[in-house]
C-alpha cells in the first residue's frame, strides 16, 4: 500500500502593511476560502516579517495548509 502524498502551501495573514493587529475574521476567511478547496489548516505560527517595507518588522502569522495529491 503507497503512503498518502500531500501538498503544502502557506498563507501569510496580517491586516495591515504596516503595523496593526490581526483580526479574528481574517484567518476566519482565508481558513474558509482553502476548506472549500480542499486544503486543511496544519498549523498556524506567529511571526513578525522584516525586509516588507523598510528595515522594520510586521506582525502577523503564517498559516499551513495541506491537502491529498491526486
Amino acid at each position: 500500500m503507497a503512503a498518502a502524498r500531500y501538498e503544502y502551501k502557506v498563507e501569510e495573514i496580517r491586516e495591515r502593511l504596516i503595523g496593526g493587529t490581526t483580526s479574528g475574521g481574517k484567518p476566519e476567511k482565508v481558513r474558509g476560502d482553502d476548506a472549500r478547496n480542499g486544503w486543511q489548516l496544519t498549523a498556524i505560527t506567529a511571526v513578525e516579517v522584516t525586509g516588507r517595507i523598510g528595515p522594520g518588522g510586521v506582525d502577523g502569522v503564517l498559516a499551513t495548509f495541506e491537502r491529498p495529491v491526486g
